[in-house]
Order: C-alpha cells, then sequence, then structure tokens
C-alpha cells in the first residue's frame, strides 16, 4: 500500500512538473509573440510620423513661395503656419498611446490638412503664383506625401489591429494582463478621407 501511494504521489509530481514547463513555454512563446507584434505596431508608428514629418517640413518652403507674393492673403498662409506648429508639437510614446493622444495627434494633422487646402484654394487666385515652379513642386511632393500618409496610416492600423486580436483571444488575454500588455488605438477615418487631396493645377 506504501509502494502505491508513493507511486501515485511521484505520478502526481511528474504531471505536475509537466504542467508547470508546458504552462512555461506557453507563456514564454505567448510573451515572445506579444513583444514581436508590438514592435511591429512601433515601427508602423515610426513610419507614420515620418511622413507626417515629412509634410511638416514641406510648409517653411511653401511659406518663402508665397510671401514673395506681397499681395498673397497672409491670413490664410498664417494659419497654415499656426496649425503647423500645433501639428509638430503633439508627440506620442507607442508604448504607452491611448486612444486620447491619437485622437490629439489625428485631429491636429486635420487641422493641419484643412488650412493648407483653404491656402491651395486661395492660390487659384493668383495665376503668377499657381505657375511659380517652387509652388508647382510643393504640390508634387504634397500629392506624394499624402498618398504615404494615407498608406502608413493603414499599415499602422493593420498591424495594430492583429496585435489586438492576438492579446485580446482567450487563453492569450489572461497572459496579456499579467504582463501589461494593452490594446493599441487606431486611426479613425475622417470624412472625406477616401478622397485624394485636393490640388489644384493650372
Amino acid at each position: 500500500m506504501r509502494n502505491k501511494g508513493c507511486m501515485s504521489a511521484g505520478t502526481i509530481g511528474i504531471a505536475l512538473l509537466v504542467i508547470a514547463v508546458l504552462v512555461f513555454f506557453w507563456g514564454k512563446n505567448g510573451y515572445n509573440n506579444f513583444v514581436a507584434k508590438e514592435q511591429t505596431v512601433n515601427t508602423k508608428w515610426s513610419n507614420v510620423e515620418t511622413v507626417y514629418q515629412k509634410r511638416a517640413n514641406l510648409i517653411p518652403n511653401l511659406e518663402r513661395t508665397v510671401k514673395s507674393y506681397s499681395q498673397f492673403e497672409q491670413e490664410t498662409l498664417t494659419k497654415v503656419i499656426e496649425a503647423r506648429s500645433k501639428a509638430t508639437s503633439i508627440t506620442i510614446d507607442p508604448t504607452n498611446m491611448t486612444e486620447a493622444d491619437l485622437a490629439k495627434f489625428q485631429a491636429a494633422q486635420g487641422e493641419l490638412s484643412g488650412t493648407l487646402s483653404k491656402l491651395m484654394a486661395v492660390v487659384e487666385q493668383y495665376p503668377n503664383l499657381k505657375a511659380d515652379q517652387q509652388y508647382l513642386n510643393f504640390q508634387r511632393e504634397y500629392i506624394a506625401i499624402e498618398n504615404s500618409i494615407r498608406s502608413e496610416t493603414v499599415y499602422f492600423n493593420e498591424a495594430a489591429n492583429e496585435y489586438n486580436i492576438t492579446i485580446k483571444s482567450f487563453p492569450n488575454n489572461i497572459l496579456a494582463n499579467f504582463t501589461n500588455f494593452k490594446e493599441k488605438p487606431t486611426f479613425k477615418a475622417a470624412a472625406g478621407a477616401e478622397n485624394a487631396p485636393e490640388v489644384f493645377s493650372n
């Protein structure tokens, strides 16, 4: 009877050890998977920031070009400059990003998009400025960057959604809660976001 008891205790001990090893490797693999997917999200966010910064970098040249036309409506240009300053002042840590952070960032970038569209509409009233080579260069780069912005925000959303599905799926959600992996926000579609930027031409 004692031998059977010892065997039973030994069997239980082995079973518990096997379970512990399985849980360890599941946890290790799951954690590493979370890290890899979060790093992908962070990389995609870096790409988003890069293309938005490229757009912001266009504005000083645009400002110099527009200012060379003394009759141009300065108030519109001033609003673009102010919107650029606001948009570039917002920085986000992708490892601790919240819905509120991203909404604030998106709103500021949307405001800059709006002021740029208004400025380009006003340029239509100035044939010489409209035909200026520097302005034409701006238009070309602006269109390319806007296309890149749309692409990079889509890539970011895809990576964030894949990460979110991973950490919210059972039993991953248990490990995610224990290891403090949190859901990532995504860009929300703005009205007219499916349309190309309104850039006027000669």
